[in-house]
């Protein structure tokens, strides 16, 4: 998978409406208060994306830094901080080699943002995870719960959004634990296709990465921040170091 290939302009302009000012301060105060936060608390937001997450966290009084592999995400981001006036240090680089030592009080991954590498690097996210955090830091991640999503699965999403159209076609594979998707963007005249693939996870096999990675407590929540059942939509984890 070429991460330029999914996570572009593209990508910003057909999420941009799950990603409305009224769902992300929703999802900022459930972090908050999930995560225990309070003002000078040091956090890294791992794959920050255009910083939606990261800079309304800092307006609330964290110290924030962001990292994520994409430039013009990163330019988004700092532009949004510059206008909100907040300060968050946004760095270029790869969530699987972090350039911190024992540096943060909390790691946040939100968004289905982790899982897109194989196993091994998936694991190595992790350790890397952990290496960053203070003793007694935490790293939450959230993303699908495939208890509920295999429930409901279609092999066809289809967004339309003025005129223009992303189309993804997805399987599970049940030996891996990789939702397979091939997307086909159609915007102003243009067609793209590309594939991707990210990793799903039960509650009870992250627990036991997340413990293997070094942590000694894994909790799990749903999207509203209740204990986890098979009914949630989304899977929020919090590991302690």
């Amino acid at each position: 998978m070429q991460r330029d290939e999914v996570f572009d302009e593209d990508y910003l302009y057909f999420y941009e409406p799950l990603l409305s000012d009224e769902a992300s301060d929703s999802q900022v105060d459930l972090i908050w208060r999930l995560f225990e936060l309070e003002p000078v608390v040091d956090l890294l937001d791992l794959a920050c994306g255009h910083g939606r997450i990261a800079n309304r966290l800092a307006a609330k009084g964290a110290r924030v830094t962001g990292l994520d592999a994409t430039p013009l995400f990163l330019e988004r981001a700092r532009a949004d901080a510059a206008a909100r006036r907040v300060e968050v240090e946004y760095v270029e680089g790869d969530m699987r080699e972090l350039p911190w030592e024992g540096r943060f009080d909390r790691v946040l991954c939100w968004f289905t943002s982790f899982g897109y590498f194989d196993d091994d690097d998936n694991r190595r996210v992790l350790r890397e995870a952990h290496r960053v955090l203070r003793p007694g830091g935490r790293l939450l991640i959230e993303n699908n719960n495939p208890a509920d999503l295999l429930r409901r699965w279609l092999p066809w999403v289809v967004t339309e959004r003025n005129g223009d159209f992303s189309i993804d076609r997805s399987t599970f594979d049940p030996l891996t634990g990789r939702a397979n998707t091939e997307r086909v963007l159609v915007r102003g005249g243009r067609t793209r296709r590309f594939t991707f693939s990210v990793r799903m996870f039960i509650a009870a096999e992250l627990r036991d990465w997340l413990l293997d990675a070094g942590f000694a407590a894994v909790d799990f929540y749903d999207g509203e921040g209740e204990p986890l059942t098979a009914q949630g939509r989304r899977m929020i984890t919090i590991a302690r170091r």
